[in-house]
């Protein structure tokens, strides 16, 4: 069997956010229901190149692969490079023939935007008015695609470290350039920094908002003031990545939160095991990514190019 290989600009031409909910929706609730497989994240710590690459497997109807994937913070400033980049394999699970080798870049940021689009979804207020963005980088652009699919025109409150990528963002998406404080009193907050020190207080955040923690993905980042975790309604994406990498890592590591006040997570919720929002409560989802939006998106992206023939094939494995 032939392995076909699509590069990133390919699956840009593939990719649509319809597509990208669907796939990521669909493995949220295969989690929850308990009908896939995903071992641990497994990290390759470089500090002396100042990053760190993981290896991500997923088994999800049908489909298995995995992604090598790196999170280097310096590279845009050290070598004019993303901090995130990525490559992808998806096998049949059957025959182990490598069916596809994916850019990963894209992949991932698509499936994390669309992540924070279905959390809000199922944990936000209904027709919410303001989507706020703190931090302007990748992740924020695709977040903003995937709330825009949900829940149409939204006003954007754009906030960042750097005034420059905040008005970058806001030339190419709209919106206003504003403080923390106020993108943070949106009715939907989506974080996306590399901060291990809180960014966003609680104080700030209006009664009945809806957080989506994008950012921290390892031991000891943090971007929320830990009094939202403890007076809010804490959902997660998946029990042992987000107890040892999420936003939750620090608050019970230092005794602030319990395991036990966790509300569940989101695929419990999209599953219908669940209540999401029932009230003016607080809510946050803490992202830390799962392998199996991986598998899924790149199982929807596989089929879409195979339907429309778009590829190159290449026998790189031996029969």
């Amino acid at each position: 069997m032939s392995t076909l290989i699509l590069s990133a600009k390919e699956l840009r031409g593939l990719y649509t956010v319809e597509l990208g909910l669907q796939a990521v929706e669909k493995a949220f609730r295969a989690h929850g229901r308990g009908e896939s497989l995903m071992p641990p994240k497994v990290y390759l710590s470089l500090p002396q190149y100042d990053g760190d690459f993981r290896a991500m497997p997923a088994f999800l109807d049908g489909a298995a692969g995995v992604k090598w994937v790196n999170a280097h913070p310096q590279n845009p400033k050290k070598h004019g490079l993303p901090t995130v980049r990525a490559l992808y394999i998806l096998s049949d699970p059957d025959t182990a023939s490598p069916l596809a080798i994916l850019d990963g870049t894209w992949l991932t940021a698509w499936r994390t935007g669309c992540a924070g689009g279905v959390a809000s979804k199922y944990l936000a207020k209904p027709q919410p008015r303001t989507l706020g963005l703190v931090g302007c980088g990748v992740q924020a652009r695709v977040l903003i695609d995937a709330h825009r699919a949900l829940f149409g025109e939204l006003e954007l409150l754009l906030a960042d470290a750097s005034d420059a990528a905040a008005k970058a963002l806001q030339a190419e998406k709209g919106g206003r350039v504003v403080s923390l404080q106020e993108a943070s009193g949106a009715d939907i907050v989506c974080t996306s920094t590399p901060s291990r020190t809180p960014v966003v207080k609680r104080e700030w955040l209006k009664p009945g908002a809806h957080i989506n923690a994008m950012g921290a993905d390892a031991p000891g980042k943090q971007e929320l003031d830990p009094r939202i975790l403890t007076e809010g309604r804490v959902f997660i994406d998946d029990t042992e990545q987000a107890l040892h990498s999420g936003e939750v890592n620090v608050p019970l590591h230092d005794g602030l939160l319990r395991a036990e006040q966790i509300a569940g997570t989101l695929g419990e919720v999209v599953a219908g095991k669940k209540p999401g929002r029932s009230g003016e409560e607080l809510s946050i989802f803490d992202s830390t990514g799962l392998a199996l939006q991986d598998v899924a998106l790149a199982r929807a992206l596989y089929d879409v190019a195979r339907a429309q023939g778009v590829g190159q094939t290449l026998d790189i494995v031996g029969g």
